[in-house]
């Protein structure tokens, strides 16, 4: 029997030890910034540098700013503190992120999941999807989230993330704008400055060489014109191996029957057991599947700014921006898939047909377990029917960005700025195929008491031999998403007097995306017909990983063997048909003018600095959407063209209470909007009809998304007390409680005719506009508001009360904790990271945790249903070091995810094992030069 992986086990209690260390180290930093308040005028004066200087200029940015604000700052040029930005985001309060590959990929934001976080680079919104391997984690979504490992983190100086909202920023993001800066050449001195970087890496699983280089030039003529290139290329490999299911399946009480009347043998269980196993109330795992997720990734980002400065009060600056990111994937899987049974379960009866005789033979259940809920936690199966599946595709993401800013100070007191913009992402994927085999052997599946945890064993089974394989077919697909932004914007400032500052501006953003889905199954692409049930001895090769060996299918020699290649039309010698299946074909596009006032103030109240601002944001927005309506086996049956708008007031206020210059109160109310997913708002839908024998209309279904929906809206309330002293330090609690409106459900109408449903009634033949369709459905806004509360503790500090040599020691920590209703997904309750370095003029090494407790990706009422989904969970643990040779020249070492810490996916409220997976450690070293 193979060892089981248990999802659950015993661990230190990571939140305990985290909030006692906070609890220390706060305690000892309000004791050493008392000593220092004395002679707080010599620490200004000390330079920080390194790891220290990147904490000392975003406390810097957080201190300064009027809306809530949290910061990460390069500490160098080209230089990071982190190798994806995600990662780097995790480290602030409130970010949530979830890991692929061990790479961070998405975030969540203060209670709210990715969909709600905007992300914007040099003031522009970003809409940048990457492929995912697994259909679980939204494989190739089309919606609003960004996905962080599409750009490298060399390129940026800055990362800002705006937790409260102004009048004076663009509408959206209603969990808060997460702002990416690349470098300019005004950043650094007059004269010519730059860096390179050289990493070279490998993981504990791929064992392959990582290449990651980054460079970055700048010279700066007497800050009237300056130029700045960089460029960072990096390549590697990366591997998710583990243990899954595709939910469950649960066979009527008939069905069962029917599969023991055609030889399923069941003689060697209990009576009890075989009754129970025909009731239809059990609940199998399906696929039982072992997989190899791997990838061949390539990144390369290219960024220009150019300034010109003709004149003290006139500002230019160019910034263009290239990002690919190219992914090669080949997924390996070994399930159980049979012939002649039903779904994925492990057992199957007589296939017939084609199939070589082993397949013609039952299997036989030995023995089987379930819990008080019915789903089955052990199965034991003589003669299952597995099938090996090798898919590859090709995943090309490119995205591209040119804006223009400018600024312009017209008098002492009136100044304009603003910018015009364009940017393009698209999504391809050229081939994403499949190559199917079949294989005979043993199974012994077990999920333990509780579900939660996985073995399979394969009892006298040899799943490397060809002898037990026979080919199946081939799958054929190509996806193809493209989204486009158009953006202008100009912002008046007026200084009225020494209090009060006046600010207006108007702007401009068209958003459009569309795309189309191919699927040329086996089916109607006549690969079934020529290879299944033909050997596979010659076509095969084995493959072995941490979890299990198999064969699998070799594309080259199976393309030459059966004279095939990716395609989506008849192959050339005649075989195949029309490709039937073609989804998702829509084009949506959003365009909005927007404009605001707002007043600036800074004043006394009380004897105390009190500043802050107050304004309203007004919106008007048009949607159109285009989309095909498909009917049965995904024939297109017409097109509809559904046009919606919305418009509205923002209302906000923010507030900055200085105490004393350490301490700071601050206080913001604002309503803030978020505008609904790509998927409901895309016009494709579907219907489907039926004829009475007297050749009238029987019933007639259909459905369509939703171009008139409302954006979600919020109402806001965050209270933050903060304390700053010594160089970096910082201890921060924050409040914060959001109301939201307008969320979105499914509307369901009953008899009503075409003409109401936004379907073309041609998509029906022999309909009109008055033929009455018996069920329509859209998604909608629904009544009533949801709420969400959160509390947000931050610390930094330095050891310098400690004496030598631990005085050179230092910690950032944060926890957040939000109380949410069930309707908002991809959040955790508690999430806490915590940051340990020491670090010297020459040397340093630092160490960060970060945990995410339980997460849920969608909840149902019922015990039972898959559409209850989630992540348990994770701790991981990453560190760094490095080394400065000489004043220019510097050694580093990285480790990520130093734990191997398990991905666990579960499904239904008793949370049964779903997937399992690891990605193993990556270790990175490299020399980085700058002149």
């Amino acid at each position: 029997m193979s060892k089981q992986h248990p999802v659950r086990g015993m661990r230190p209690n990571h939140k305990n030890i985290l909030l006692a260390t906070v609890s220390v180290m706060v305690a000892g930093a309000s004791s050493s910034a008392l000593a220092q308040q004395a002679s707080s005028d010599a620490v200004d004066e000390i330079v920080v540098t390194g790891f220290r200087k990147s904490l000392s200029d975003a406390r810097a940015l957080k201190r300064d700013s009027v809306i809530l604000k949290d910061a990460i700052v390069a500490e160098d040029m080209a230089k990071f503190p982190e190798l994806n930005l995600a990662e780097s985001l995790q480290r602030l309060p409130g970010v949530q992120i979830n890991r692929e590959a061990g790479e961070g990929r998405r975030i969540s934001l203060r209670g709210l999941g990715p969909d709600f976080a905007r992300v914007q680079l040099n003031g522009m919104e970003v809409l940048g999807n990457v492929d995912s391997a697994q259909d679980s984690r939204g494989q190739r979504s089309r919606d609003r989230a960004f996905d962080f490992n599409i750009f490298a983190s060399e390129l940026f100086s800055k990362v800002e993330v705006e937790k409260t909202f102004q009048a004076a920023q663009n509408e959206g993001g209603m969990a808060g704008t997460v702002g990416l800066f690349t470098g300019k050449p005004f950043d650094y001195a007059p004269g010519s400055k730059g860096a390179v970087s050289v990493k070279l890496g490998t993981n504990q699983y791929t064992k392959d060489a990582q290449p990651r280089v980054a460079a970055l030039f700048s010279h700066n003529w007497d800050n009237t014109f300056g130029a700045l290139v960089s460029v960072a290329y990096g390549k590697r490999e990366t591997t998710e191996q583990g243990r899954n299911t595709y939910n469950y399946a649960k066979p009527s009480a008939d069905t069962m029957k029917s599969l023991v009347a055609k030889g399923l043998d069941i003689s060697k269980l209990s009576a009890a057991q075989q009754a129970k196993l025909q009731s239809g109330d059990l609940y199998f795992a399906d696929g039982n599947r072992v997989s190899s997720w791997n990838a061949k990734m390539e990144r390369l980002g290219v960024t220009t700014a150019l300034q010109w400065q003709p004149t003290d009060k006139l500002l230019f600056t160019l910034d263009a921006l290239h990002g690919r990111f190219t992914t090669r994937r080949n997924e390996l899987h070994l399930a159980t898939r049979p012939l002649s049974s039903s779904g994925s379960i492990a057992f199957d009866t007589a296939a017939g047909g084609v199939w070589p005789a082993m397949f013609q033979k039952a299997s036989t259940i030995n023995n089987i377990a379930w819990d008080a809920n019915n789903y089955v936690t052990m199965t034991d199966v003589t003669g299952a029917t597995f099938g090996s599946e090798n898919r590859r595709s090709l995943n090309k993401n490119r995205f591209n960005q040119l804006a223009l800013t400018g600024k312009w100070d017209a008098t002492d007191r009136l100044s304009f700025d603003g910018h015009v913009g364009y940017e393009k992402s698209t999504y391809k994927t050229p081939y994403d195929d499949k190559l199917y085999m079949r294989a005979k052997g043993n199974l012994v599946a077990n999920y333990g008491s509780d579900g939660r945890s996985v073995s399979f064993d394969y009892p006298n089974s040899d799943m490397t031999n060809p002898a037990n394989y026979a080919m199946d077919s081939f799958y054929y697909r190509a996806f193809n998403n493209e989204s486009e932004l158009k953006e202008g914007v100009l912002n008046a400032r007026y200084e009225l007097n020494d209090v009060f500052t006046l600010r207006a501006g108007v702007a401009y953003h068209r958003f459009s995306q569309n795309g189309i889905d191919k699927f040329y199954d086996d089916n109607v692409n006549g690969t079934r017909s020529k290879m299944r049930g033909t050997a596979a001895g010659d076509v095969t090769s084995v493959f072995k990983n941490n979890f299990g060996s198999w064969l699998i299918g070799d594309y080259d020699k199976a393309f030459a063997k059966y004279k095939e290649y990716h395609r989506m039309e008849p192959n050339t010698d005649g075989t195949g048909g029309a490709i039937q299946d073609i989804e998702n074909v829509y084009t949506t596009t959003e365009e909005t003018i927007s404009e605001y006032v707002q007043a600036d103030w800074d004043t006394q109240l009380f004897g105390k600095r009190f500043r802050g601002n107050i304004g309203l944001r007004g919106y008007q927005t048009d949607t159109h959407s285009t989309g095909w309506i498909q009917g049965d086996s995904y024939a297109y049956l017409g097109t509809t063209d559904v046009k919606g708008s919305y418009s509205g007031v923002l209302p906000a206020m923010n507030s900055v209470l200085e105490l004393t210059p350490e301490v700071l109160v601050r206080f913001s109310a604002t309503q803030n909007l978020n505008r609904p997913g790509m998927g409901s708002m895309a016009a494709e839908g579907s219907a489907a009809y039926e004829l009475n024998a007297d050749g009238t209309f029987g019933k007639i279904t259909a459905s369509r998304g939703n171009p008139n929906l409302k954006p979600y809206k919020d109402t806001t309330l965050d209270l933050s007390l903060e304390y700053y002293f010594g160089r970096v330090g910082l201890v921060s609690a924050s409040v914060f409680r959001k109301n939201i409106t307008n969320f979105i459900g499914s509307l369901m109408l009953e008899n009503v005719p075409f003409s109401q449903t936004g379907v073309p009634h041609t998509t029906v033949p022999g309909a009109t506009a008055n033929t009455i369709v018996t069920e329509f459905s859209m998604p909608i806004n629904v009544d009533g508001t949801k709420k969400l509360t959160g509390v947000e503790l931050a610390v930094q500090t330095e050891f310098s009360f400690l004496p030598a040599p631990f005085d050179k020691m230092g910690m950032t920590a944060n926890y957040t904790y939000v109380d949410a209703d069930e309707a908002f997904t991809g959040i955790s309750k508690s999430s806490y990271n915590a940051t340990l370095y020491y670090e010297t003029d020459t040397w340093g090494v630092r160490g960060s945790m970060s945990h995410r407790d339980r997460w849920y990706t969608g909840r149902n009422d019922s015990v039972m249903s898959a559409s209850t989904r989630g992540f348990e969970a994770s701790t991981y643990v990453d560190a760094s070091a490095f080394y400065n040779i000489t004043e220019k020249l510097q050694a580093s070492i990285n480790a990520i995810n130093l734990t191997n810490q398990k991905d666990t996916q579960f499904w239904g409220q008793n949370r049964y094992l779903y997937n399992q997976n690891q990605s193993g450690t990556t270790y990175m070293m490299g020399l980085s030069y700058k002149f």
